[in-house]
């Protein structure tokens, strides 16, 4: 059976630095970023891609917003955001994708599902929101939406402004992973969990979307135990993982234990809003039965022995 791998799209490949996320942006970045995985697939690889959605839902939160203030349309609710930035998303890289396939003769199918992922309820998280989503907004403006649907907003700590925050609770269960897997297996390329997955909770008449995030890594790790891959990248915009980053001694890792990796996250060598939910997605799917995960940049695909390699 071919090898399975899974690979979490970082943010560079849909919208890079000084961009303004246009459509035709967005899509040649998309594009490129299918190229770089074409040697995974010439190596016989099955592929399953996910890929994360801030700055698309952000710009749909503004839509939304703008629509609502200037023609009395309904702004929708972040679920719904969610849904549709995976839907659009997961279209360009369909595109970006089969354009590949064509350029090198191959027939494989791209398949999309936009993925609903459970979380708890009572996760603790929900009681204390910090991931910020959507524009900036003055104080005043704050404090009004606040008092209006009772949202939090929370200042910027750069001084940008004020910016609502939701929870960004656990992943538990990817909704239909079982079919994620029937699909890959059988050599198609699939797209899922896209953004993380569309935040719901069970409720005895279904399940119900909530305001929260889902980080993109953790569910992709979690989709790739779920789906048994083989291995699990992580592309981000550097080739390796450093650490003393940007300083005299700083180093780039090649392989690292599970125990080292952990050991580096208690010294605080990777930032929270960078590498370190990389680091603890590639500790989590490598614990729970992957053979590695690696963290690289995509254009270093090509090279067997590219980024840094979290192992048993």
């Amino acid at each position: 059976m071919a090898e399975l791998a899974m690979i979490a799209f970082g943010g560079n490949a849909l919208l890079r630095s000084g961009q303004t996320g246009s459509y035709s942006e967005q899509l040649a970045n998309v594009e490129n970023t299918c190229e770089q995985l074409y040697p995974l697939i010439e190596r016989g690889y099955n592929i399953v891609i996910g890929h994360g959605n801030g700055p698309q839902v952000g710009n749909g939160l503004l839509r939304h917003e703008a629509g609502q203030k200037e023609y009395g349309l309904p702004a929708m609710p972040m679920d719904f955001c969610g849904s549709e930035t995976q839907g659009s998303i997961a279209y360009m890289i369909e595109t970006g994708m089969e354009r590949v396939m064509r350029r090198h003769g191959l027939k494989r199918k791209v398949v999309s599902l936009i993925t609903r992922v459970e979380v708890d309820a009572d996760d603790s998280k929900f009681k204390n929101p910090t991931k910020p989503v959507g524009p900036y907004y003055t104080k005043e403006e704050a404090e009004r939406l606040h008092s209006e649907t009772g949202a939090i907003y929370r200042e910027d700590p750069k001084g940008n402004g004020w910016r609502k925050v939701v929870a960004s609770p656990v992943p538990l269960k990817i909704n239909n992973i079982e079919i994620v897997r029937e699909l890959a297996e059988k050599g198609n390329i699939v797209v899922t969990v896209g953004g993380g997955g569309i935040p719901v909770i069970d409720t005895p008449e279904g399940h119900k979307g909530v305001e929260a995030v889902i980080d993109k890594d953790l569910a992709s790790s979690i989709c790739a135990n779920e789906i048994k891959a083989d291995e699990f990248y992580i592309l981000t915009d550097v080739p390796k993982v450093f650490i003393n980053f940007r300083k005299a001694n700083q180093k780039a890792l090649d392989t690292i234990t599970i125990a080292q990796a952990k050991e580096y996250l208690a010294q605080g060598q990777f930032t929270e809003g960078s590498m370190a939910p990389k680091v603890r997605a590639g500790i989590l799917f490598v614990e729970n039965g992957g053979k590695e995960c690696v963290i690289t940049e995509a254009g270093q695909l090509g090279n067997p022995s590219c980024g840094t390699r979290i192992i048993r």
